[in-house]
């Protein structure tokens, strides 16, 4: 069963986090294992404001009843997601185990690679492909003008990033990208 659809049916086809039931995509928390603890469905709306650098809190109310879901990654996001907002009154409620507290905190913030223009990419941006590459291996071609959404900045290999094209994730040199 593939990864959206176990998701679709975990989360009932709703925005794991805001309810939502339109627009709906698989949102990959990193590190990543192709495995759906460690991905959450979340509506459009959602994965936009996550994107951002500022976090609305009060778009984000909704966080006070999605940490305590039954699933991992969802309380892992929304364990982030407080985190970046500085709410720590919520924060100290959150019940983690070791294993869970450990991948929640094994994501390194500080990692940053430079678009083709010279802007900052880091993990959950989107971009956007400024040349036809052909992907090895995949028997595809990236077509320029292309959208990537949330991306990763893998830690092994300097000056890419990773995303999904066409339903495969891939490595992408960051000198062939812009951010969105």
């Amino acid at each position: 069963m593939s990864l959206e659809v176990q998701l679709k049916e975990r989360s009932l086809n709703t925005c794991e986090l805001c309810k939502r039931d339109e627009d709906l995509s698989v949102y990959e928390l990193e590190p990543f294992d192709d495995s759906a603890s460690r991905a959450v469905y979340l509506c459009q709306k959602c994965q936009d404001e996550i994107a951002k650098d500022d976090l609305d809190e009060s778009y984000f109310m909704f966080l006070n009843d999605t940490m305590w879901s039954e699933h991992g990654a969802v309380v892992a996001l929304s364990y982030r997601l407080l985190k970046r907002l500085g709410r720590a009154d919520l924060l100290d409620m959150i019940y983690l185990d070791d294993e869970t507290k450990a991948w929640v905190d094994d994501v390194r913030e500080d990692l940053v690679v430079k678009d083709s223009n010279g802007v900052d990419l880091r993990a959950g941006d989107s971009v956007t492909i400024i040349k036809d590459l052909e992907v090895k291996g995949a028997g595809f071609t990236a077509k320029r003008g292309t959208m990537v959404k949330n991306i990763t900045i893998p830690q092994d290999v300097e000056g890419h990033i990773e995303g999904r094209v066409n339903g495969v994730k891939i490595y992408l040199k960051a000198e062939f990208l812009k951010k969105a």
